[in-house]
């Protein structure tokens, strides 16, 4: 966790937005869902690795063949355990704006709004859209958003980085060396979670914050 390291008022302000948002019950018709983002760099070997063995793990050479970075991109729906990641060659705002029409379009037919949490890139605007799309299909998926930034040095506030950091774990930590490998894997990693309806144990709540973090809160005199 990492925090600013003195009274920040509108620090807090967007951190209690963001609390307040995981504090909605579970509605079909309005969808909260946690966005995040990470590289991975593709690598491929030089020389074949040395397989298992008994009393031995499988073991690579140390020397490697750098194959570009690929961007993933997490949308996760906490009250229903569920995940999606897409996976592309770039991070830029027209891949955030065909994830989100992903979103409207794909994943969320039936849903009135989505509520989306994300940290505060600039990217991660509705202005967006409106570099990807025509200026009416932009406003149509633009309407379906209500859209809520964590703080800055407040991403851990993201439940999206708390599955991104089980990805990594479970399935990013070794090579890959092409993007088609890496979208098979973590397609493959999201739907064993997604099938276990793997949630968050979100305990943190604006009361506890104004008890932990009472020294980021401004001094009224």
């Amino acid at each position: 966790m990492v925090i600013p390291p003195k009274a920040n008022a509108e620090f807090v302000c967007q951190m209690e937005d963001v609390l307040d948002v995981y504090k909605r019950p579970y509605d079909s018709n309005t969808r909260v869902v946690c966005f995040d983002e990470r590289p991975k760099q593709l690598i491929a070997e030089t020389r074949a690795p040395i397989p298992m063995s008994s009393g031995k793990p499988l073991r690579y050479d140390y020397e490697y063949r750098r194959n570009g970075v690929a961007n993933l991109s997490q949308m996760f729906e906490p009250l229903a355990g569920k995940r999606r990641i897409k996976v592309t060659d770039r991070r830029t705002k027209k891949d955030w704006a065909w994830c989100i029409r992903e979103l409207v379009d794909e994943i969320y037919t039936k849903a009135d709004s989505i509520v989306l949490v994300m940290d505060n890139l600039n990217i991660h605007k509705k202005a967006s859209l409106y570099e990807a799309f025509e200026p009416t299909e932009a406003k149509r998926i633009a309407d379906k958003l209500e859209i809520h930034h964590t703080p800055k040095h407040g991403s851990w506030l993201n439940m999206a980085e708390i599955e991104m950091r089980v990805l990594s774990r479970q399935c990013l930590a070794e090579r890959m060396d092409n993007i088609s490998r890496l979208d098979n894997e973590a397609r493959a990693w999201a739907e064993k979670r997604n099938a276990k309806e793997a949630k968050v144990n979100w305990r943190f709540t604006t009361e506890d914050a104004r008890i932990k973090l009472k020294k980021l809160y401004p001094s009224i005199e």
